[in-house]
């Protein structure tokens, strides 16, 4: 649950920067070369902004998972009295791409809400969105 929690947490927050970098005009491909070696880079950030940049939502781990486990989390966060407002936050983007019928699409695929509020384009979304 604990792994979880930064999982997904770790998932928002790289579709949130490459949503932001491809709002200002910043290369995707650079960014994620220059991030990986940086020290905001997490394995996360390294696997799935990989696939933002190649705009490939292929499942390998699907949106729906993450509703489920942050689901989890911010239950027994509640149940037990402990603060979780970064999981809180990292739910609700997921259960918006799930409504969005992203669920079955890769968990990086929360991305596309993140832009589409932003109105910016990310590889992939011209075809699939």
């Amino acid at each position: 649950m604990i792994n979880q929690l930064l999982a997904g947490v770790h998932i928002a927050a790289a579709a949130e920067a490459m949503t932001l970098a491809a709002k200002t005009g910043i290369d995707l491909k650079t960014l994620y070369d220059v991030l990986c070696v940086s020290a905001g880079s997490s394995w996360m950030f390294e696997n799935r902004a990989e696939h933002i940049v190649s705009g490939d939502y292929t499942p390998r781990s699907a949106v729906n998972i993450f509703v489920k486990d942050l689901g989890i989390v911010t239950s027994e966060a509640g149940r037990t009295g402990a603060v979780t407002p970064l999981a809180a936050t990292a739910f609700n983007l997921f259960k918006e791409a799930a409504e969005a019928g992203l669920g079955l699409e890769d968990d990086a695929a929360v991305a596309k809400i993140l832009a589409r509020k932003s109105g910016a384009i990310l590889p992939g979304m011209e075809e699939r969105t």
